[in-house]
């Protein structure tokens, strides 16, 4: 089958990256939400200027779309340093990580996403480079093989996952700062919206913004991606003013309905009722179902169906809620 380009996907997209240059925030002030993150941040980084030492390794773990590389970004401008960014698969072979730890300069910041997808081989080199601010590398093969120790710079690494689980403990135990990222409320994301309007000299009215809060999931990087599709809407469609009418049709015609779900996500529990009676059903048999993969929907769409309470994961299988009856219209079974 093939599949539409999600529109609620919290991957970030080759537009989104291009728009979230001009909307990320540069500076701790401007940073909005992940108040208990950003507080203790607040802390560590004055600490760290005042005694002239790099900021501790930080780790941060969440949900896509919630704004770690922000975050990362604002820690090295608060630092006043250089921050350069990578990503886990990125980084193949050990001389990628050579090049890239032996640039950075005294209290830079490095950056590495997605950070469990690290090789194993590059991941144990880095152990030594967090803790020492060494490099060891080995040189030839077999018996004439040897170790090369290179001093590095006295850096700081910022690592994101989504799945902090599949870190290692040694890595994960290198981190002095560890933080979570929660899922935004839906006044945090009314904030993010009149702030991006703001940017991109967008007019929307209050109970636009409030609506598009309602169906962004607690996600900024889906809040974002509302705006942008109904300030489409209204400039082609309507008088280029964000109004509820140009919003509800927007949202409406993207197939997003009133508590954030889209298609899938709605042909997901719709199957488990009547085809499973609710369930519980195995999630290779809801993934062959519907013609998606077992990784898609447990990364990207079970975990939404489950927080708003549509799902259950149970040992047996997944079951859907009363509420997911309520919401598809569906008469609850006796």
């Amino acid at each position: 089958m093939e599949k539409d380009i999600r529109l609620l996907q919290t991957d970030i997209s080759q537009e989104d990256e291009e728009t979230e240059v001009h909307l990320r925030p540069k500076h701790m002030g401007d940073y909005i939400g992940q108040k208990n993150v950003t507080d203790n941040l607040k802390v560590f980084i004055d600490a760290a200027r005042l005694r002239k030492e790099p900021l501790d390794h930080v780790l941060f773990y969440g949900p896509p779309g919630l704004g770690k590389t922000t975050l990362a970004g604002i820690i090295a401008n608060e630092l006043g340093v250089n921050m350069r960014i990578t990503s886990g698969p990125a980084i193949a072979r050990a001389g990628d990580l050579a090049a890239i730890l032996t640039n950075l300069s005294d209290h830079d910041v490095l950056f590495i996403d997605e950070i469990h997808r690290l090789n194993r081989s590059v991941e144990e080199i880095l152990y030594s480079a967090m803790e020492d601010y060494v490099l060891d590398i080995i040189i030839g093969k077999g018996p004439s093989a040897r170790s090369i120790r290179l001093d590095l710079a006295k850096f700081t690494l910022i690592g994101a996952t989504t799945r902090a689980g599949s870190l290692s403990a040694p890595l994960r135990d290198r981190f002095g700062v560890i933080n979570k990222f929660e899922m935004y409320s839906i006044d945090e994301l009314k904030t993010i919206i009149k702030r991006s309007a703001d940017i991109l000299n967008i007019v929307i009215d209050e109970e636009s913004t409030n609506e598009m809060a309602r169906r962004s999931r607690g996600t900024p990087r889906i809040a974002n991606r509302l705006l942008k599709r109904v300030r489409d809407f209204s400039q082609v469609k309507g008088s280029g003013r964000i109004d509820i009418a140009i919003t509800d049709s927007t949202l409406l015609s993207l197939g997003i309905d009133r508590e954030g779900l889209e298609n899938l996500d709605r042909e997901i529990i719709r199957i488990i009722i009547e085809q499973f009676n609710g369930g519980p059903v195995g999630i290779e048999t809801i993934a062959a179902a519907v013609g998606e993969e077992r990784i898609t929907i447990e990364d990207v769409y079970e975990p939404y169906l489950i927080q708003a309470g549509f799902l259950h994961r149970t040992q047996k299988g997944r079951t859907v809620s009363g509420q997911a009856y309520k919401h598809l219209g569906i008469a609850l079974p006796e």
